[in-house]
């Protein structure tokens, strides 16, 4: 699962404490700083329930979109392992236009076996997700959780389950 304690290992770079983490900045790629993190978004791979979709396969279909790596942040199978793919403070590339103000988090599904947009998450993935919401809430306390579909402009089912309602406590605690 994901480290919670320090020094801990962000993006290749040994992360003495919480503060470091928070206020390492580079310019272009990552975010001005942690009050920058607005939001706390969650997708889904749009993938049927009964097939696997493998961090190799995101990688190659991220890349053959144009970007230079996954775009999310982190990445939840349906085995609820997790795995990060940018730094906290990096900018993504999952929600245009809140790519700079947000940390993207997608779950390996959204689509049952005939195609049609379903909330497919395991047990374990609801866990996992649950867990790193609070660890990201925790870091980001004013980030308000939503589903991609919960942002203005977007015409899309992702993550395919209530967000908004099903996390509603995290923006209270």
């Amino acid at each position: 699962m994901i480290q919670e304690t320090f020094p801990m290992t962000v993006g290749g770079d040994e992360v003495p404490n919480e503060r470091t983490l928070l206020t390492k900045v580079e310019s272009g790629l990552m975010m001005s700083g942690a009050d920058a993190v607005r939001f706390l978004i969650v997708h889904c791979s749009a993938t049927r329930c009964d097939r696997d979709y493998t961090v190799e396969q995101m990688l190659r279909d991220h890349k053959a979109r144009g970007f230079r790596t996954i775009g999310y942040h982190f990445y939840i199978r349906k085995s609820g392992i997790v795995t990060q793919h940018r730094r906290l403070l990096e900018v993504g590339a999952h929600a245009r236009s809140f790519n700079r103000c947000s940390i993207g988090i997608c779950y390996e599904g959204g689509l049952d076996g005939h195609g049609n947009p379903a909330d497919t998450r395991t047990l374990q993935q609801k866990t996992a997700l649950l867990e790193l919401l609070w660890k990201l809430h925790r870091l980001f306390p004013a980030a308000l959780v939503a589903g991609h579909r919960d942002l203005p402009g977007v015409k899309k089912t992702c993550p395919c389950f209530d967000v908004v309602d099903e996390y509603s406590e995290l923006k209270h605690k």
